[in-house]
């Protein structure tokens, strides 16, 4: 499978881009409406600490997306967490999804955040891990 890194444009989300985004979010088990993702997105981007990004082939369409926040926590410092992350079906585990967690975790590291979790639903078997990484 040939990787899809070079091929694959990032970019933050759009409110055009609802009906692709909840197509996609259907396919992880959470379907959605694109009227209801629009609205969704409508309090995304207003909230300072919150991001979606978008990774997109170079003819256009939308392949993935990443939705990542930050929390002030009293346990630990300040800690952005990814609220998800989907690649479509046909090209996952060619780099989409690298490539939006490197995006998401420049945006933290820009808002001073110290470590990223990630959470993963147990029913999948290929993401079923949970990732905390602490920058130095």
């Amino acid at each position: 499978m040939a990787s899809l890194q070079r091929e694959v444009v990032l970019r933050r989300a759009r409110s055009t881009d609802a009906a692709r985004i909840a197509d996609l979010s259907g396919q992880l088990g959470y379907p959605s409406t694109e009227k209801q993702m629009k609205a969704r997105l409508r309090v995304m981007f207003k909230d300072k600490e919150a991001a979606c990004f978008i990774a997109e082939s170079r003819d256009g369409g939308l392949i993935g997306w990443i939705h990542v926040s930050t929390t002030p926590l009293l346990e630990v410092e300040r800690r952005a967490e990814v609220n998800g992350l989907v690649v479509d079906e046909t090209v996952r585990s060619q780099g989409a999804g690298a490539l939006l967690l490197a995006a998401a975790e420049k945006w933290a590291r820009g808002r001073r955040c110290e470590s990223m979790s990630v959470r993963s639903n147990v029913l999948r078997e290929r993401g079923a891990w949970v990732l905390f990484a602490e920058w130095v």
